[in-house]
């Protein structure tokens, strides 16, 4: 046996006889959840208390930041950044799942992502001031129609959900509209009821406002009318075959380890199914729409080619021109 080879043999025997060092304990140090929306609203709010109860489960703080703006993608280019060790995960809205076709993006949604879990979806609905003489769709409509370009509406940012259905609505039929963007629901609500808009669209964090006779709820973009609102119809009974619920999740960084995602995923399922968080999620109107890391990664996938027909179908994929 020559000299090399066996060298080379005593080489790998020892290699061999090295203990094998195990994983590093998950987690070991607090985790951060970025939220891509304004502190104070509701998605924010019910986030930070999943995060409470899921750091429970972990042994460690889950942490929320807040990143607003750019219609809720934000957390995006963090995402991308962050090293996949399950440290950095953030919420992912379904407007992320749209702006790569609506805008110049340096971020992909699938390829950049390890999806977690599906949480919960939220219910639309569009809204005016108590005291408005616009007490309908139809007014809305007839209004544009009578006044174009003088209706003002405020969504929560340029190619969102409700950004998308006000296409549909008024520009698909003709009618015209000025598009308000605000960056968070507490910072629309105001300005819906204090007159500044005509009107709005956004999630159910509107409820106390409606509850207490702030803002009128005209319609709501869900399958079935609203359990708190019964008497509002929704788009569907209007003859609009439009339903809006805009599924969100929590994702982190691309590659992120089988084992990590598990841990997390199973922390933040728990805290989903705890009392305290459905009793969070029913002051917004929402319910609980839980889908493993799986089937929450084909949802994803699903969701992102419809985002594109979608796109192309009312002329918003970048380089077309579209209204509002």
């Amino acid at each position: 046996m020559s000299s090399f080879r066996r060298r080379l043999l005593l080489a790998s025997a020892a290699a061999l006889a090295l203990p094998v060092r195990a994983a590093a304990p998950f987690p070991s140090r607090p985790i951060m959840l970025w939220v891509p929306w304004p502190a104070g609203g509701a998605t924010d709010i019910s986030l930070r208390l999943l995060a409470e109860l899921a750091g429970k489960q972990l042994g460690q703080s889950v942490v929320t930041e807040n990143r607003a703006g750019a219609g809720g993608t934000l957390a995006m280019p963090i995402l991308q950044q962050a090293e996949p060790d399950g440290y950095t995960i953030a919420q992912m809205p379904e407007p992320v799942f749209r702006a790569p076709f609506t805008q110049k993006v340096l971020w992909d949604p699938i390829r950049d992502t390890t999806p977690i879990i599906q949480i919960s979806g939220v219910t639309f609905g569009v809204l005016t001031p108590a005291n408005s003489a616009l007490k309908s769709m139809d007014d809305l409509f007839a209004y544009a129609r009578a006044h174009p370009g003088e209706l003002t509406i405020a969504t929560n940012g340029v190619g969102t959900t409700p950004h998308l259905v006000l296409e549909e609505l008024f520009t698909a039929r003709g009618l015209r509209y000025i598009h308000v963007p605000y960056k968070g629901t507490a910072e629309q609500i105001n300005a819906i009821a204090a007159g500044q808009v005509m009107a709005g669209v956004n999630s159910t964090g509107f409820g106390p406002a409606v509850d207490a006779g702030r803002l009128r709820l005209l319609v709501t973009f869900g399958a079935t009318r609203s359990k708190r609102w019964p008497q509002v119809p929704t788009l569907k009974d209007l003859g609009f075959p439009i339903v809006a619920m805009s599924p969100y999740g929590i994702a982190g960084p691309r590659g992120m380890p089988d084992r990590i995602v598990a841990v997390l995923h199973d922390a933040f399922k728990k805290a989903l199914f705890e009392p305290r968080f459905a009793e969070e999620l029913v002051k917004y109107d929402q319910d609980i729409d839980y889908l493993n890391s799986a089937d929450y990664a084909r949802a994803c996938r699903e969701q992102y080619a419809k985002e594109r027909v979608a796109m192309e179908r009312i002329g918003m994929t970048r380089g077309a021109s579209g209204g509002g």
